[in-house]
């Protein structure tokens, strides 16, 4: 049987006008900025203390990513049509793709099959620009800083200990490393430097967390762009650059609105990568969702251990937003694969290593109840090649630890796939429950490090590089240490080491690098192999890309 790509899906779709979508959502006219039909913006407003939010709050995370794939974002989609197909009011909050995926081989994020958000190719290309005016932001910022150098660094800035990095939005290896200034005095102030990718910018994290543009001001100025001669930090605000952020930032701190395929209400805008950032969308979308929605359905990035984690430690803390139900997406694709199969043999039934990978999904769905004290669901993205005894045998499993378990066909059938999963998603949100953080906090640094790696992880403790120990301690001196932290590691395993699929225990997690992001407010921990500047495949997505005459996108999904 052959099967429409997402963008036929999405390019075969009727959209209605954006404002008959703002009318849904009952936003009134006055308080939408216009990007064509299918695109607006949203005034800041609308979300003000007689609005208070009051829809409640649904996330959508998964198991440790494998590249069988989960379906994360496309169930978030497709559970927001479900609810709707029941009488629900939804609203969905999603990330913003980034060009570097998009271009490269993990692909964009607007769902897929009929669980998509449209229209799909403004959304995975550029959309209203925001990801731009962050990168415009952040180039500023860094040009200011070699500026004041070259003009005669009255602060006294150490060149060698410059920790702000110009960006771009792209996949980009060769500016992982550079040497910048060169070609004579008038040219600037030789040094090395290096890029990151736009959402490894803490000026995303920042726009993801203000809560309104006066915030979002004051959060500009608090960053630290590297230390003087004394090791005194200095900041944006120090070389007086938070004003003209600021302005670059006034319209990409609107949420963007738009819409499934089903004409439900979505909200995209932001986007923090989840191994490096805090990986939500923005607090402003979410809370526009919860004040626009009777529920506001949103997602983490990558699997629950860092996603979810930081969504519950970080942004619900920071924010004061309290979930009323958790789902957890899984494939029995990917928990054979954590069962220790290769991509190629996951056609073929293999209990015995589903059962090897299972416990991958238990661990997750148990931290979400035990860690966190949230109620869950667990839905089974199903895929033609899965069998009968193994759904059975996830749904027992899951069945042991008191958590249901509901089959998502939302990529083959819409929000008609996912209305059983609506439904027990509304039994749950019904339910008191005991959200609580992983840590208060009261605890140090290195303290809330170690609840993380032990309650979440399940590792047997930390491992703190001499470095880090010295960067741990200049921090508390400066008084960051109530600060929540934000562990950078790798995607594709509760450890720091990626080989160690399905639910690994007996390790420890080295602790490489500890830096703060005082503007975001929150503690950097690097572990393991972290790049904040990913680079191109042997075969790119982009050689497959193209645009005819009539300006029809192709080769998108």
């Amino acid at each position: 049987m052959a099967y429409l790509s997402d963008i036929e899906i999405a390019q075969s779709a009727k959209m209605q006008p954006i404002g008959e979508i703002a009318t849904v959502a009952g936003i009134p006219e006055d308080k939408l900025e216009y990007y064509g039909k299918y695109k607006a913006k949203i005034d800041l407003s609308l979300l003000s203390e007689e609005n208070a939010p009051k829809g409640k709050l649904i996330l959508v995370t998964a198991i440790t990513p494998t590249p069988a794939g989960e379906g994360k974002t496309t169930t978030t989609i497709g559970l927001a049509d479900g609810l709707r197909r029941i009488g629900r009011r939804p609203v969905v909050a999603l990330r913003e793709p980034s060009l570097g995926p998009v271009f490269g081989v993990k692909g964009g994020a607007a769902g897929g099959g009929y669980a998509q958000v449209v229209p799909m190719e403004d959304i995975n290309l550029h959309f209203t620009g925001d990801f731009h005016a962050i990168g415009a932001a952040n180039n500023l910022l860094a040009a200011m800083i070699d500026n004041h150098i070259y003009q005669g660094n009255a602060l006294g800035i150490d060149p060698r200990r410059i920790t702000w990095h110009r960006c771009v939005d792209m996949n980009d290896r060769q500016l992982r490393y550079v040497v910048n200034g060169v070609g004579g005095r008038v040219n600037g102030v030789p040094r090395e430097d290096r890029y990151d990718i736009t959402v490894a910018s803490e000026i995303m994290a920042i726009l993801c967390l203000a809560t309104s543009l006066s915030d979002l001001k004051a959060r500009l100025a608090r960053i630290i762009v590297g230390y003087t001669y004394a090791e005194e930090p200095i900041t944006a605000g120090m070389l007086h650059a938070e004003g003209a952020m600021t302005a670059l930032l006034r319209d990409a701190l609107k949420p963007n609105l738009v819409q499934t395929l089903e004409g439900t209400p979505a909200l995209v805008h932001g986007g923090p990568f989840a191994n490096i950032a805090h990986g939500c969308n923005s607090v402003i979308a979410t809370k526009m969702a919860m004040r626009l929605g009777e529920y506001a359905v949103t997602e983490a990035g990558f699997g629950a251990d860092l996603g979810a984690e930081k969504f519950l430690d970080i942004k619900c803390r920071v924010a004061g937003l309290r979930p009323s139900a958790v789902v957890v997406v899984a494939t029995v694709r990917a928990l054979k694969m954590h069962g220790g199969l290769s991509k190629t043999e996951l056609g073929e039934e293999n209990l015995e290593a589903l059962c090897r990978g299972l416990p991958n999904l238990l661990r997750h769905v148990s931290n979400v109840r035990d860690v966190w004290g949230l109620p869950s669901v667990v839905a089974v993205n199903r895929f033609p090649t899965d069998t009968e005894a193994e759904i059975n045998t996830i749904i027992a499993e899951c069945k042991k630890l008191g958590v249901n378990t509901v089959l998502s066909e939302v990529w083959g059938k819409g929000g008609l796939g996912g209305e059983e999963l609506a439904r027990e998603v509304t039994r749950l949100c019904e339910k008191e429950n005991s959200f609580d953080h992983c840590y208060p906090d009261s605890l140090s640094i290195e303290e809330k490090i170690e609840a993380v790696v032990r309650r979440v992880y399940r590792g047997d403790g930390i491992v703190i590089e001499p470095a880090a120990k010295k960067q741990i301690a200049r921090l508390t001196e400066l008084g960051f240490d109530k600060l929540p932290v934000c562990i950078a590691k790798t995607q594709y395993s509760f450890s720091d080491d990626p080989s160690k699929l399905g639910a690994p225990d007996g390790f420890t997690v080295k602790i490489k690098e500890v830096r703060v992001s005082a503007g975001a407010g929150f503690i950097v921990v690097l572990t393991g192999e972290i790049m904040t500047m990913p680079g191109l495949p042997k075969s790119p997505a982009a050689e497959r890309i193209d645009v005819d005459g009539d300006g029809r996108i192709t080769g998108l999904f």
